[in-house]
């Protein structure tokens, strides 16, 4: 299998695509971070803020006004682990941290971006927007069929600045058309809706450093996601779950999102709640629906343990 994928419900998208021997394409930023020495300075968001003139300094250094967001300068696990907005002095006092940093609150959409790039030139887009819930999770996404000019020529200036040099994928995250992250990666959430042939055009990508993906019949599609409340054990019928996608020919794949073989605090999750799954469909109302009747197949297999000392300590906070 050509893409070195960690999460084993992504499988699903790269099994039996033949790939030449040597080629190694990553789907996590850890991959990336070790294949790509000369550009791993990326994952430092610091370094990505200053690099648009965006204000923002490490934690220990005051802001000049509030609200600002804050987050760790590397977060290499991902799903806005830490990140928060602070809203005031008094706040900031509370919430300084070793290695994070703060930045101006930017405002406006919010678009997840994957590039194909050549030599630091972009050959090809597509973009992805969610609808926010609290706390870092997101209700669905939706993976565009149209380009966006305007946000293109922003991040392709500054790829040509910043990764002359650089083959292969690429995702960015923008905030009003501004950059607040890049990964060395693709959003591997969705990358059967991005149509047929297109994981075949990767590996032509990695291994032989050109672009080539009829794109002509692209069409808008929709990941839908499930969250669950955090300090749960969660158990599924996986088979059961394969039948039940299978009466919706609008479906284009599921994935149950956590490992089985690992306790709930292993995984990265965001705030505001533990993901089970993900729909990803070409009819949203299909996605809610299989989304719902997913939702009632999970069981718990109990609570998180949580020690007598934090438990005590918890309660005494409550009261």
């Amino acid at each position: 299998m050509p893409i070195v994928e960690h999460d084993p419900w992504r499988d699903q998208y790269f099994a039996g695509v033949a790939c030449p021997d040597g080629v190694v394409i990553p789907t996590d930023d850890a991959d990336a971070y070790d294949l790509y020495p000369r550009y791993r300075w990326v994952y430092n968001k610091l370094l990505i803020a200053e690099s648009q003139s965006i204000g923002a300094k490490p934690h220990g250094m005051l802001p000049p006004a509030f609200p600002i967001f804050s987050k760790p300068i590397y977060n290499m696990r991902g799903m806005g682990t830490g990140s928060c907005v602070i809203r005031s002095l008094a706040q900031w006092q509370r919430r300084q941290a070793p290695g994070h940093m703060w930045m101006e609150l930017l405002t406006g959409e919010h678009v997840s971006s994957d590039v194909a790039i050549i030599d630091g030139e972009p050959a090809w887009w597509r973009h992805a927007t969610g609808l926010p819930l609290k706390g870092g999770t997101f209700d669905y996404w939706i993976v565009h069929a149209e380009l966006r000019p305007a946000l293109e020529e922003y991040c392709g200036n500054w790829l040509r600045r910043n990764l002359k040099g650089y083959t292969g994928m690429a995702n960015f995250e923008t905030i009003g058309g501004r950059i607040i992250e890049c990964h060395l990666r693709f959003s591997d959430q969705w990358p059967d809706l991005y149509g047929a042939g297109w994981v075949q055009a990767v590996v032509r990508l990695y291994a032989e450093r050109m672009w080539s993906f009829a794109d002509a019949d692209r069409r808008t599609g929709y990941s839908v996601v499930l969250f669950g409340a955090h300090g749960v054990n969660y158990a599924i019928d996986r088979n059961a779950v394969r039948a039940l996608a299978a009466e919706y020919p609008e479906i284009s794949s599921v994935q149950i999102t956590f490992h089985d073989d690992q306790p709930p605090e292993a995984h990265a999750m965001p705030p505001g709640g533990f993901r089970l799954a993900i729909v990803n469909c070409w009819d949203l109302d299909a996605g809610f629906d299989l989304r719902d009747r997913l939702a009632l197949r999970f069981w718990s297999t109990g609570h998180a343990r949580v020690p007598r000392g934090r438990r005590a300590a918890s309660g005494a906070a409550a009261g």
